[in-house]
């Protein structure tokens, strides 16, 4: 008897049937089952797979807990090693333990991996594959020639919305979870909606992962590696599995389905997918969806790896460095001759700190320390170049206006050196106090190092008088000490005279600056 199944006319087809003649298994010649209730399945691309009763089995299965697939149109499943008399086999079954709608006739049967010394039996039953078609012509189509030219991951995901409805798909929500290298943002979450037609962005922080909301949610789920998720939304559905069925409910909504989208690093990122449909979402449409889906995820890995580039090279390098880098100075040599204000923050008596707070209470301090100088040097125009032990090294390029660049980085300094004063009645550290040197003239800025290892900085005379200006300052306790070429016009300050700096070779006029500007 033949056993056959035609494929939905123009989409994914999927049916399980039952053979009507015995089939047996052997491991090596040992028989591990033979029976008259086997199923075989039939899905699009996929060779026949046969289905035994588990009950039936005479080798014991044991589950790898550690992993699960996901399939939308069967559910989870999850894999096991095969223990027989002649040996251990590994991952050598699967079983979906919850199938759904469609294929609830595979309900606690297994089927096993192709495997050299597993031998099925079919027997009397004859299976016929059925002939396929191109079920995904004008989706593929689009993500192999038009979808490149988007560039931006909030335009794709409004495309691809447009492009599944197209399809004939009653797609009513569409999102995607992309996780994140960012410092402060643990992910970006892409949501279109049928009915605003336009995709809202939502960048959680890490606190998201603390959130009740989180932990009993599909996003976590999937992102965990616990498989997929579906629901009918139907009456008398269970919607309480997680909070959010019951509003996608209430917005109309009788299907979901969450998926993973795998990226090439091991990242599980998360598709959702919602329909309006009176009957949900067919065979068919999950079919295609989930066809797609390895090509959809590459597009989101590439939106991800630019926006990550872009977020690690302004973390570490500061973003006007970063811009620079990602826009192609990426050599040895690669820079430009610039005139501009360097200002060199040091944390002062940072050793004796460390011994009496600790290292944990140190390392808090000192990270409240270059985040607030940070924080006044960006609102000042300036750039965090970098941080150097318990100092702080910022640029402010002067442009078509060297003084507004002298006055930026002197209003950084004092508000700076300000800061302080609120920080040490909030940790209680009284002698919390830093010494700042100021400069102005040409620098080199641009990558230095060697072939394989390279920094993106600021080489030049004046960034070596600003951090001796700032060591000079803490000889005589002056917290902020200026070259006489960084003051601005309309600066005050008092004279120290012509200073003899460790490593410059000529003297240099300083001047001593008051963190408060005196009334007039």
């Amino acid at each position: 008897m033949n056993v056959h199944v035609h494929p939905q006319r123009g989409g994914y087809g999927i049916l399980v049937e039952d053979l009507p003649h015995p089939v047996s298994i052997r491991y090596q010649g040992e028989l591990l089952a033979q029976c008259s209730r086997a199923k075989v399945m039939f899905e699009t691309r996929q060779s026949p797979a046969i289905y035994f009763p588990a009950d039936e089995l005479k080798a014991a299965l044991i589950a790898k807990d550690e992993l699960r697939t996901f399939c939308p149109l069967k559910g989870t499943a999850r894999y096991y090693d095969l223990d027989t008399r002649t040996g251990s086999i590994d991952m050598a079954a699967w079983e979906y333990d919850c199938p759904f709608p469609g294929v609830e006739g595979i309900e606690r049967f297994v089927s096993f991996t192709h495997h050299q010394d597993l031998e099925i039996d079919t027997g009397d039953n004859e299976i016929l594959s059925p002939a396929y078609g191109n079920i995904s012509g004008p989706l593929v189509d689009w993500l192999m020639r038009d979808a490149s030219f988007i560039d931006t991951p909030e335009a794709f995901t409004r495309a691809l919305a447009h492009k599944l409805t197209s399809q004939g798909i009653a797609l009513s929500r569409l999102s995607v979870m992309a996780w994140s290298l960012h410092p402060m943002i643990a992910g970006k979450n892409f949501i279109w909606s049928k009915n605003q037609d336009k995709v809202t962005l939502y960048t959680p922080s890490y606190e998201l992962y603390d959130e009740p909301a989180y932990h009993n949610s599909p996003i976590r789920h999937v992102a965990k590696g616990l498989g997929g998720v579906r629901h009918r939304l139907n009456d008398g559905s269970d919607i309480d599995a997680f909070p959010i069925l019951e509003d996608l409910q209430r917005d109309g909504a009788t299907d979901y389905v969450a998926m993973p989208l795998p990226f090439t690093d091991g990242r599980i990122n998360v598709l959702t997918v919602a329909s309006d449909h009176p009957d949900g979402f067919s065979t068919s449409d999950l079919g295609l969806i989930f066809e797609c889906s390895a090509v959809i995820s590459r597009y989101y890995e590439v939106f991800a790896q630019r926006d990550n580039a872009k977020s690690l090279l302004e973390t570490y390098v500061g973003k006007r460095s970063g811009s620079r880098v990602l826009g192609g100075e990426i050599r040895r040599g690669d820079g430009d001759e610039i005139d501009a204000a360097i200002m060199f923050c040091d944390l002062r008596r940072s050793t004796r700190l460390q011994e009496t707070l600790g290292r944990d209470a140190y390392i808090t301090l000192l990270n409240r320390f270059f985040e607030s100088t940070s924080d006044h040097v960006h609102e000042n125009g300036g750039e965090v170049l970098k941080f150097i032990g318990d100092a702080v090294l910022a640029v402010f390029p002067a442009g078509d206006d060297p003084d507004q660049a002298r006055t930026k980085a002197l209003l950084a300094a004092r508000d700076s050196a300000l800061a302080l004063t609120d920080m040490r009645e909030e940790t209680g550290v009284a002698d919390l106090d830093c010494a700042i040197g100021v400069a102005y003239g040409s620098v080199t800025y641009g990558n230095i190092g060697s072939r394989e290892r390279l920094d993106f900085t600021v080489i030049g005379q004046a960034a070596n008088i600003a951090a001796r200006l700032g060591d000079y300052g803490k000889t005589i306790g002056a917290q902020i000490v200026v070259s006489r070429n960084s003051l601005c016009s309309k600066c005050s300050a008092e004279p120290l005279g012509e200073l003899v700096l460790h490593n410059v070779g000529e003297a240099v006029e300083a001047f001593s600056v008051p963190v408060i500007e005196a009334k007039s």
